[in-house]
């Protein structure tokens, strides 16, 4: 059967998140150029590309397939992964790579639902560039959600009765974007704040220090983006996943959340009180996740000359946490619609953010079997978040 390349081109086109899809592929590699292409046995059709290096392809443009990594993908459905390919001992012979002039690549198969590939997300550099696992993982996410997408759009266009309609599709990858940028603010911008002490400070102690909080916030931004899929398909299913356990250190949970905002916000005042006396059976995580996306939003809309109060208790079998903040109260109207996805209120456009950490929050309490309350006055805002503890 002929391969319609225009349909598949237009596929790919009518897709909202692509273009941010390769902008963040850009931004988070370093790497110029990211496109996605239509890889066949005999065929490589670029169907959406992001080009700053001026490598020249454009959405209908094709490439000889031999002449492409991307052939190596389809043959073996596995991710090329290049960070330097003069130092690579399988690809710095590789004609390839001197044919279009790159040191860095890296390909990852858009796999559907029926096990065949569609074709690659891809990406070049002219530049050696540093692929961490989280970027390579970030990649594999989009691979999924784009692959995800041509299923739907396809079985919308076979008319099944089990698919969701358009604009439930719509709203899942536009929110599977958003949770992933929203989520990973927080312990980026606590990275970037380490690695700008770390370039003032002498002491040893201290860049071991540093060094330590960094590493805890890398891998905790390493499970949130494992976590992101499952959340995308949670909403599909019905609701988050949990995986519960009465093990967790909640308190050392809480207080690596307020370290990292502390990082990353040094001219707020966070204080705390923390009184846990009893387990609590949990997904921590996700209890991080939540009171993460709390205190966030205290940062967001508090008074910036007032402190942020935090509590944290176990009693009579009850997990409470409560933020509060001072500034404006949190009006009538606005009270209906604050646990809703995408919901943010009437604030300054520079302080808007995705206005999914509210939602996201309300949605971990409930997976939980707990409730997420606000109260708000003139002299506070305050969410309260409370559990059984078994």
């Amino acid at each position: 059967m002929a391969t319609d390349f225009a349909a598949d081109i237009d596929a790919i086109q009518r897709l909202d998140a692509v273009p941010r899809i390769l902008e963040v592929v850009c931004r988070s590699t370093g790497m110029g150029f990211a496109a996605i292409a239509r890889v066949t046995d005999d065929r490589w059709i670029c169907c959406a590309v992001r080009d700053e290096i001026s490598f020249g392809l454009k959405p209908g443009d094709e490439l000889k397939l031999q002449t492409t990594i991307c052939n190596e993908t389809r043959q073996s459905h596995q991710a090329v992964v290049i960070e330097h390919i003069a130092k690579d001992k399988d690809y710095s012979r590789h004609p390839t790579p001197a044919m279009y002039g790159f040191q860095s690549y890296i390909s990852m198969p858009i796999i559907l639902a029926d096990g065949s590939m569609f074709g690659t997300l891809c990406a070049i550099d002219p530049r050696p560039a540093r692929l961490s696992p989280e970027i390579i993982q970030t990649f594999k996410l989009f691979a999924e959600l784009i692959a995800s997408q041509l299923n739907s759009a396809q079985s919308l266009a076979a008319s099944e009765a089990v698919l969701l309609g358009e604009r439930q599709v719509s709203e899942l990858r536009e929110q599977f974007i958003a949770v992933l940028g929203h989520d990973l603010r927080n312990p980026l911008a606590s990275m970037a704040a380490g690695t700008r002490i770390l370039t003032r400070v002498k002491s040893k102690k201290e860049i071991t220090e540093i060094a330590a909080l960094m590493q805890t916030t890398i891998n905790r931004m390493s499970r949130l983006i494992d976590n992101v899929l499952d959340f995308a398909r949670g909403r599909l299913g019905g609701g988050l996943t949990l995986q519960r356990s009465t093990k967790e250190p909640i308190d050392q949970i809480l207080n690596q959340v307020v370290a990292e905002l502390r990082s990353s916000h040094l001219d707020r005042a966070i204080e705390t009180n923390f009184h846990l006396t009893e387990t609590v059976n949990c997904d921590g995580q996700r209890i991080g996740q939540l009171f993460s996306n709390l205190l966030g939003n205290a940062i967001t809309h508090g008074s910036p000359d007032k402190p942020i109060i935090v509590h944290a208790t176990t009693q009579d079998q009850t997990f409470e946490l409560s933020v509060a903040n001072s500034g404006d109260p949190i009006l009538p109207a606005a009270m209906a619609q604050l646990f809703q996805p995408f919901y943010r209120g009437n604030v300054r456009h520079s302080l808007q953010g995705l206005g999914l950490g509210l939602y996201i929050a309300s949605e971990i309490a409930r997976a939980h079997g707990g409730t997420l309350d606000v109260n708000s006055s003139a002299d506070e805002t305050r969410f309260t978040f409370r559990m059984p503890t078994n």
